[in-house]
């Protein structure tokens, strides 16, 4: 069973891959990632290149093994089935699972996780629409989503996921109706102001920053 800093590391660091999209995460950027010091990341990383759980340049970075990617993705499983767990049985608000499963992803078995999965029905997505890896750790399907900031007016387009686990964000998007799988409108978008309206179906039209346009993702 690998220790928590282990599994901490090799979750950052497929996050950062995906940001990157596959390139080599810098020791400077893990180190960030971890809020350690470089030499402390270093050390780790020298660790888990040992381990076979990732590839170490110095001067490039470092990119998970298949073996890396794997482990990565079996904490990613758990921590977003917990955060379902939390929100649908344990009736938890959704802007306070992501410190919980942050917690409990590096303590629940397999076998309790596969009867959480067999009791949530078998669920693609947690409740901010981040998907969830399947039980043999495959990586999930990579959907082209696009920002509030991106699209067209007056287009249909349905929210998929929120890309901030902040709580107050969270609770934010809540009350105004931006949650995964509501459908809405951008109906105007001011570039002097930065910023765009937005109007979801059954809630009022709420006007967003781009910063705050550029954390909800979405598809037509």
């Amino acid at each position: 069973m690998p220790s928590i800093t282990v599994e901490n590391y090799l979750k950052n660091i497929y996050f950062e891959q995906q940001n990157l999209a596959g390139q080599r995460v810098s020791t400077g950027v893990l180190a960030d990632a971890m809020q350690v010091t470089p030499g402390t990341a270093t050390t780790m990383i020298k660790t888990l290149a040992g381990l076979n759980l990732l590839e170490y340049e110095p001067r490039e970075g470092v990119r998970l093994t298949k073996n890396g990617s794997r482990m990565a993705l079996r904490v990613l499983r758990r921590h977003r089935l917990v955060e379902l767990f939390l929100v649908k049985a344990l009736k938890l608000d959704w802007s306070e699972v992501h410190n919980e499963a942050e917690i409990l992803e590096h303590a629940i078995s397999d076998k309790v996780l596969d009867r959480i999965d067999h009791l949530l029905g078998y669920p693609k997505t947690d409740p901010h629409g981040d998907p969830i890896p399947a039980a043999d750790a495959t990586p999930p399907p990579h959907l082209k989503l696009r920002t509030l900031i991106d699209c067209s007016l007056n287009t249909t387009l349905v929210i998929s996921r929120i890309a901030d686990q902040d709580p107050e964000f969270l609770r934010f998007a809540d009350q105004r109706g931006l949650t995964p799988g509501t459908q809405v409108l951008i109906t105007e978008r001011d570039p002097t102001a930065d910023a765009v309206t937005v109007q979801p179906v059954g809630s009022n039209a709420v006007t967003l920053g781009t910063r705050a346009a550029g954390k909800i993702l979405v598809q037509s």
